[in-house]
């Protein structure tokens, strides 16, 4: 189960739409994407589209080609990016992290660690929770 926004779930909808006049399978295990000739569209070709979106973005970092964003990194980001914003809500990130470990698909917390890269404001956040706990603790002698 992923959560999806509106706009994706009519696209992704109208897609799956799309594949049912044309034919493709409809079983469980069968291809979500499929390219025209109805076979399953493998991750080369993902990944190309990806570095044409990127390309045509002007989304570079430095370092040359080896360096460049991957597909992959989307989801290194949106990890970070939603716990930021756990900490930003005030939300209770320890209890929280099992939850976006298995929105990652993840069995195990240890995985999910190797996504989260301490960011500049991840660690802004981060710093100014432990300062909150920290003043609140003083406040208890």
């Amino acid at each position: 189960m992923v959560p999806l926004g509106p706009k994706t779930t009519q696209t992704l909808s109208a897609y799956a739409s799309g594949r049912q006049e044309f034919a493709h399978s409809r079983e469980g295990d069968s291809p979500f994407f499929v390219g025209r000739n109805g076979k399953k569209i493998n991750m080369d070709t993902f990944r190309g589209a990806f570095q044409q979106l990127r390309d045509h973005a002007g989304l570079r970092r430095s370092g040359g080609p080896r360096c460049q964003p991957r597909l992959h990194d989307l989801r290194h980001t949106s990890a970070v990016h939603r716990l930021t914003a756990w900490y930003r809500e005030g939300k209770d990130v320890q209890l929280l992290l099992p939850q976006l470990s298995v929105y990652l698909g993840h069995t195990h917390l240890a995985a999910t660690q190797v996504y989260l890269t301490m960011t500049p404001e991840l660690l802004h956040e981060a710093s100014l929770r432990f300062e909150f706990y920290a003043r609140e603790e003083g406040h208890h002698y």
